[in-house]
């Protein structure tokens, strides 16, 4: 049986407006399009109204003028959803980004942290104290979209997922109550919502562990893109010790100041990493990979944590791209040649194959004791296309599909917070079965409407 579709009913934004101590913007206010814009091109979505909310009382009073007016509801924290869902057409936008409140208990090693802060923003904070929690690659990425669905980044070896660091949250639910979550209190929520992204409420607050650290070994390293170097530089990567997480990007190599104008445009390995323990033993520890050939450019040394997350592009950066993401079990020679071979062919204006090594602490914990279930995956593939021109999406599309069935190996699952716009057998492939219906389950108690549904949808 269909559900009757219904016309949402009118608002009024002048008592909106008088509603809220944070900013509504409506269409035709001067800084409308900026608030409507998200990180990734090729999104022109006007939403209705965009209500930056300043605390949890009016996310459920956002959460209440959704449901009231049958209005699509998008939740914004950094606007880094590659499948825009930060944004929506005709609807509400409940934008976090002024909920920037952030308190570090240091006897306990524990910080409560509004979920608008960037990653950036909290790790500036924090190493100020020595203490870290692992994130992404991305300084600008929103608190609330990388920990929902998982964060692999620069310590996930050491320390695990930006998840695996949650100790409690506080959640607003589609009937607006504001809930404390964690291990005893709403157990089942606080275990769907590690993992399960932006499906069960609005997250307000996160309660993390923090992890003593200051300085590190880390940096770039440039190295060419044979197949011999990719498929050592994966197995250099999985022999490490815990304290070294590499992010691996085969690429044409960018016009780069430090890089010499011979390499331009020619396939590199552009490698982000970080050793986490005594930082006097990172020479040993980046040994391996230094020598696996004659470095284009070396840039790891001893740096303060915060310089992993270095300044990013401008405003105006909004890039458009074909991706998939997937998990594979290794990069023999066979493996690193098909990617070159397929890099080689493709036309889009850059074209990446980024590689990430899991395992160590991550993989410790056991698949059952959070949403995220893949722990025994052993690397994380993202394939992108980047294009200008929307008329070639079919053409890049294409090329990312036919790449990703070429390297596709046992390993069927995804990450959920990198995939797109995708269909539902794609999002299911984020969850083994148990843990689909589990989640379900746990949607039709806390959202029975679904009205979270801009997100990797779990349908009640």
């Amino acid at each position: 049986m269909k559900t009757k579709k219904t016309t949402p009913t009118p608002f009024s934004i002048s008592e909106v407006r008088s509603s809220f101590k944070g900013p509504v913007i409506a269409p035709g206010d001067v800084e409308y399009d900026q608030a409507r814009t998200v990180f990734y091109g090729g999104v022109d979505r006007h939403p209705a109204v965009i209500i930056r909310a300043a605390n949890a009382e009016e996310v459920s009073r956002v959460i209440a003028l959704a449901r009231e007016h049958d209005l699509e509801l998008a939740v914004r924290s950094g606007g880094h959803s590659n499948a825009a869902h930060s944004v929506t057409d005709g609807g509400i936008v409940l934008d976090l980004s002024f909920m920037k409140n952030l308190q570090i208990d240091h006897e306990s090693k524990t910080a409560w942290a509004e979920s608008g802060l960037t990653a950036g923003e909290f790790t500036t904070a924090t190493v100020a104290h020595e203490l870290v929690v692992g994130f992404g690659d991305t300084a600008s990425v929103g608190l609330g979209g990388i920990t929902l669905g998982g964060g692999v980044g620069y310590l996930v070896r050491k320390h695990g997922l930006t998840l695996d660091s949650l100790l409690a949250a506080e959640v607003v639910t589609a009937d607006g109550q504001i809930l404390n979550v964690d291990e005893k209190n709403h157990s089942d929520l606080f275990w769907a919502i590690r993992g399960g992204g932006g499906n069960f409420g609005v997250v307000t607050k996160f309660k993390f562990q923090l992890h003593k650290l200051d300085k590190v070994y880390g940096g770039m390293l440039f190295l060419p893109a044979t197949a011999d170097v990719i498929a050592s530089f994966i197995a250099a990567a999985e022999s490490a010790s815990e304290e070294l997480s590499a992010i691996a990007n085969v690429m044409p190599a960018p016009p780069m100041p430090f890089l010499a104008p011979e390499h331009h445009g020619k396939l590199i390995i552009m490698a982000m990493m970080v050793y986490s323990g005594d930082v006097a033993d990172g020479e040993k520890a980046f040994a391996p990979f230094r020598a696996l050939g004659t470095p284009l450019a070396d840039m790891l040394r001893p740096m303060s944590y915060t310089e992993m997350y270095p300044p990013e592009q401008g405003g105006d950066y909004h890039p458009v791209a074909a991706g998939r993401t997937m998990f594979i079990d290794h990069v023999d020679l066979s493996t690193a040649e098909t990617i070159l071979e397929h890099l080689k062919a493709s036309t889009a204006m850059m074209s990446v194959t980024q590689l990430r090594v899991l395992g160590g602490a991550m993989a410790r914990i056991p698949e059952d004791a959070t949403a995220f279930a893949h722990r025994k995956s052993k690397i994380m593939v993202n394939l992108a296309g980047l294009y200008g021109n929307p008329d070639e999406k079919s053409t890049h599309e294409t090329w990312v599909n036919r790449f990703a069935k070429a390297i596709e190996q046992s390993d069927k699952g995804a990450y959920v917070n990198f995939l797109a716009d995708v269909d539902e057998a794609q999002v299911r492939a984020a969850y083994p079965q148990t843990t689909w219906e589990r989640l379900r389950k746990i949607k039709a108690q806390y959202d029975p409407t679904n009205l979270f549904h801009m997100n990797q949808n779990i349908k009640p």
